[in-house]
């Protein structure tokens, strides 16, 4: 299917209707502002500005160590980039699974500072409460369910979420809970295909998969490792479209090849 450039803005309403006409929804992650401005530029309907800045931009292990502040950094300049997609940005860990109070506070400020869209946050029925205060001071969320990085620690390592009976019919229940408390949307992160197929029909918002089969609404990746930027990670749902850490690699070594050689610059190159 073409891509749709003449939407002036991808809304809530967009994503919907999307999910609708049996549109599939297109997402990629972003941090910066060049990424960004040419990922609006491809016709993406979202761009998510995701805590996973914290693996591929900072190195960490995990999301965790990322704060609100490093967000707020990252979504304004995806935000200053972008004249189509939607900004869709995660709220960090620690901002929001504890109080109501404090997660409308976290909420609110990333809104105001960074020119975000809309909040995706992980988790179910144990933070729905504060879902429900975020949606009511009226900012859009997307839910996120299965695999939620945030919680690794919990889950032990990073594996196929779901697959057992009982945390199946706990995953539908929350995504249940999520489109009733309001989210205009749900990520499903590596479960089984199946189980992505029953949760998608059964709900009226639009679920983005990573790792979640062909069936979502949607698909995301973190466009580092769509684009082969990250290095020996390659899971069986990511499909490589550039291998980018290759071509920088033999790119720098042949600029550092013509400075020692004096080659670089040359007459053309000078004032």
């Amino acid at each position: 299917m073409s891509v749709n450039k003449v939407i002036k803005r991808v809304t809530t309403s967009t994503i919907k209707e999307m999910k609708l006409r049996g549109e599939k929804i297109s997402m990629l992650t972003g941090y910066d502002y060049s990424m960004a401005r040419a990922l609006d530029e491809a016709g993406l309907d979202i761009i998510l500005v995701g805590d996973s800045a914290a693996n591929v931009f900072a190195g960490y292990e995990t999301t965790l160590p990322i704060t609100l502040d490093h967000m707020i950094y990252h979504a304004s300049a995806v935000a200053r980039a972008v004249t189509r997609a939607m900004v869709l940005v995660d709220l960090p860990f620690g901002e929001y699974q504890g109080s109501v109070e404090n997660a409308y506070h976290a909420a609110v400020r990333m809104m105001k500072e960074s020119g975000a869209h809309a909040l995706k946050l992980e988790g179910g029925i144990e933070i729905i409460e504060n879902i429900k205060k975020i949606i009511q001071a009226g900012i859009p969320v997307c839910g996120h369910l299965g695999l939620t990085p945030q919680a690794i620690y919990q889950f032990g390592d990073f594996g196929v979420r779901a697959k057992e009976e009982a945390e199946a019919e706990k995953l539908k229940s929350d995504a249940l809970a999520l489109q009733e408390a309001g989210c205009f949307a749900v990520v499903l992160e590596k479960i089984p295909s199946k189980l992505a197929e029953e949760v998608t029909k059964s709900l009226r918002i639009p679920t983005i998969g990573i790792g979640a089969g062909n069936a979502c609404d949607g698909q995301v990746l973190v466009v580092n490792d769509m684009l082969g930027l990250t290095k020996d990670f390659k899971p069986k749902f990511l499909r490589q479209y550039l291998h980018l850490y290759e071509e920088i690699t033999n790119a720098a070594a042949k600029y550092v090849a013509d400075v020692k050689s004096a080659d670089y610059p040359n007459e053309k190159e000078q004032y």
